[in-house]
């Protein structure tokens, strides 16, 4: 009698629809193999081990950086041959060591001799290191040279620059740094004091600036040095004293929803779209981003350093991928799984797990494409609750966590959940396309929309960030916060729009280049069993969010008159420039002058992130003010200008090295929370509101396009919602020398805001600077105001 018996697999590992079959007969059991099958596990496991072979390395490496581990080979032989040679080098320590070795019994004299020379080169070796290190830390902790004026360092920096240089070793990889940058230093408490009565004094007029400066000698003289010693105690414990709290606090404890509040958006190229094929382009830009990521998970990316030297902190970059921000009652947690081999696409309310792996191998760009291609021709329904499911993640945090306890913690619901959340990101194939069109008034308006909010369930708003694919081709990302600052993301971004473009590149016919392996299973629907109470949960969160989504005012301006290249002509910093542009353009808009912040990094220090600058400054309010004085010469303005924008210059650099305001004042509110000593002032200064909101987007691999050559190839930048109900948020890019682009965002429900207007205020603010630096009564017109179509701006 024979019992037939079948079983099939799926190779997890190998991802592919082969696996092996047995069959049980009275005499036995017959076994047969797939090739396939055999192959794929000796693919994968090669993979495997080689990619641990290589990260090993590659720890090793950083691990003894910045010396090598043949220097430590070459400490060895030199102690070794001191032995022959009859000198010691060791002052006896050799000697001593020889004398000391455990089970001496059991060896001959030479071979004590070479063990001990041995272990002390292998000490010299550990010590000399560790030399090295502080040597370069103590090098870096210097800030001097960000103080100099630009074109002009001193003798005393060329020698720091050429030290540092000696001592960073050569080829370091991405976190070879990361011992020897220097901890963020605790500002002095009357320093901080001091600037941030300086920061309010043009907001308040006497009688508040009096009480203001009472409550801030109170705190001084009572409970501020208590406060600083905790927080000097953390800065020595802790790797750095703000960015724990920053995080959790600022973060992860905020309950209301994140999406606009917190989430932010990065766009596509402005002007270029490489292929309309939405599967192909979405095809090339994830295999650009599984390049990025191997490099990443084996540290292989250069570091970025300022002036091509000085490193910067490259922590925030390790949860780039396979992060989920997981929702609490009270706190969420970041949620970083080692390397993941599967990335989840939502696509018309359905779910699918595309595995990233074939034979050990990512999956090539064509066969990404043809993945994609299946899921955009799948025609099957949503599930109920399927369509609006990820609004659970736009909506307010507390019903997202009771409901991921009730309804997603077994069965289907926890599996499909978890291949969400430990996925290696979210893709969403939309269906409506969006990007920039120079023929269509508010293009850049609706993009900048659709990629902050969508339609509030289409973004799985807790992954580290949602890739974001429209049918015309264009691409986009919504990053969620917590985990890391707009820069992170942002070098990132340029990698893969670069590999994008100019290395993977498209067929004629705008496909993927290469051939597909047609035996890839298709794409895994995720499966759900949502109940009745369930779904009211995801609706009451949608339409939140949807409220949220809808007041949000978006306006995207493109500023061509003229962009880094002028303003540089007129030695001015072009983020100074930009600065107080914006004040002129906040005060036309609003008649009053408010608190603003530009974000500043301060990742010069150890798991440095960010610090803010103050920018309407009692200089700048005087600029701004002389701007609307028909009796002040522009000679006058001028000077008030250059004034203004070199306090503005200042104050960065302050914040950059570890001497801003805010940062310091938040630690000694957490540390007053903590201690229970509530003070009246740290509260004052914790509720003030931040109507203007501003930051810049910083280009960090210029390397990577050529903007001259490829004048076309030039990023949009990216922005993030309102930060007051009744203010304005500005994210800005300065791109190549001739284009600026600003990401305005304000309330609809708020009447005295508009974002339309606003840009329109930043356009006649930037071109009335720019007349300034014609000398008055037009006697001379100077070379910055020389605009390269031949036009003057008067």
């Amino acid at each position: 009698m024979m019992l037939p018996f079948t079983f099939t697999t799926e190779m997890a590992e190998a991802h592919q629809a082969v696996g092996f079959q047995f069959t049980v007969r009275p005499d036995g059991v017959e076994l047969k193999l797939s090739q396939e099958v055999i192959k794929n596990i000796y693919l994968s496991g090669l993979t495997v081990w080689k990619k641990k072979a290589i990260q090993f390395k590659n720890s090793v490496l950083t691990g003894v950086y910045p010396a090598s581990p043949s220097s430590w080979l070459i400490v060895v032989i030199a102690m070794m041959s001191s032995l022959y040679t009859n000198t010691d080098l060791s002052l006896g320590m050799i000697d001593a060591i020889k004398e000391n070795l455990p089970h001496r019994g059991y060896m001959s004299a030479q071979t004590r001799a070479v063990l001990s020379a041995i272990l002390f080169g292998t000490g010299l070796w550990l010590f000399l290191i560790y030399l090295l290190r502080y040597t370069l830390k103590a090098l870096l902790s210097y800030h001097g040279w960000i103080f100099e004026s630009h074109g002009k360092m001193s003798s005393s920096t060329k020698l720091w620059l050429y030290l540092v240089k000696m001592f960073s070793g050569r080829r370091p990889l991405l976190y070879s740094f990361q011992a020897s940058l220097p901890r963020l230093p605790v500002p002095r408490v009357d320093d901080t004091i001091r600037r941030y009565l300086e920061s309010v004094r043009p907001l308040l007029d006497k009688e508040q600036y009096s009480q203001m400066e009472t409550l801030a000698n109170d705190f001084k003289e009572s409970k501020a040095s208590q406060l600083q010693r905790y927080l000097i105690l953390k800065s020595w414990w802790a790797t750095n004293y703000v960015s724990d709290w920053w995080e959790e606090f600022i973060y992860l404890r905020g309950r209301g929803p994140i999406m606009v509040n917190s989430n932010f958006y990065i766009m596509d190229l402005l002007y270029i779209t490489p292929t309309h094929r939405q599967a192909a382009r979405a095809g090339n830009i994830v295999h650009a981003m599984l390049q990025y990521r191997r490099k990443l998970e084996r540290g292989e990316h250069a570091p970025l350093r300022a002036l091509g030297t000085v490193p910067m902190c490259s922590t925030q970059m390790e949860r780039m991928f396979n992060t989920t921000r997981i929702p609490g009652i009270e706190t969420d947690v970041v949620q970083h799984l080692s390397d993941r081999k599967h990335l989840i696409v939502y696509h018309k309310g359905r779910f699918f797990q595309v595995w990233l792996y074939t034979g050990g191998r990512h999956l090539l760009p064509s066969e990404l494409e043809m993945q994609f291609q299946r899921i955009l021709n799948d025609t099957t329904e949503p599930q109920p609750g399927e369509l609006k499911l990820a609004a659970l993640t736009a909506g307010n945090r507390v019903p997202w966590a009771q409901a991921r306890i009730k309804h997603f913690s077994h069965g289907v619901n926890k599996t499909s959940l978890d291949a969400i959340e430990s996925a290696a990101f979210f893709l969403t194939l939309d269906d409506e396309s969006q990007g920039y069109d120079g023929v269509k008034k508010n293009s850049l308006d609706s993009y900048a929309k659709s990629l902050l909010h969508g339609k509030c369930y289409d973004r799985w708003f807790d992954k580290s960030f949602t890739l974001i694919s429209y049918p015309n081709g264009k691409m986009g990302v919504n990053v969620e916060h917590s985990w890391a600052d707009a820069p992170i993301v942002g070098h990132m971004w340029e990698y893969v729009l670069a590999t994008d473009c100019f290395h993977l590149c498209y067929s004629e016919e705008g496909h993927c280049k290469g051939d597909a392996n047609r035996g890839l299973p298709f794409p895994t629907r995720l499966q759900w069993q949502i109940s009745k109470e369930c779904q009211d949960v995801i609706e009451a969160s949608y339409l939140s969010a949807k409220k949220i989504a809808d007041d949000v005012d978006f306006h995207g301006h493109l500023f061509t008159e003229f962009g880094k290249g002028l303003i540089k002509k007129c030695r001015t910093s072009p983020d100074a420039f930009i600065q107080l542009a914006l004040q002129l353009a906040q005060f036309r808009d609003q008649g009053v002058f408010c608190l603003t912040y530009e974000s500043s990094m301060t990742r010069m220090f150890r798991d440095g992130r960010t610090e803010t600058v103050r920018s309407c400054t009692s200089e700048a309010v005087a600029f701004v003010r002389a701007m609307e004085d028909v009796s002040a010469t522009n000679a006058q303005r001028l000077s008030l200008f250059q004034k203004a924008a070199e306090k503005h210059q200042n104050m960065y650099r302050l914040a950059m090295t570890g001497s801003g305001i805010d940062r310091h004042l938040f630690c000694l509110y957490i540390v007053s929370k903590y201690l229970g000593a509530d003070s009246p002032f740290l509260n004052k200064v914790l509720s003030e509101p931040w109507r203007l909101s501003t930051s810049q987007t910083p280009q960090q691999q210029l390397n990577l396009v050529d903007i001259n050559k490829f004048p076309k190839y030039v990023g949009a930048g990216g922005g993030f919602g309102p930060v007051a109900d009744d203010g304005y948020g500005v994210s800005y890019i300065i791109v190549g020398e001739n284009l600026i682009t600003f990401h305005i965002s304000s309330k609809f429900s708020s009447p005295n805001t508009d974002s339309y207007r606003f840009g329109q205020n930043i356009q006649r603010a930037m071109i009335d600077i720019q007349t300034l630096f014609t000398l008055e009564h037009d006697k001379k017109t100077p070379d910055c105001l020389q605009l390269q179509n031949g036009k003057k701006h008067i």
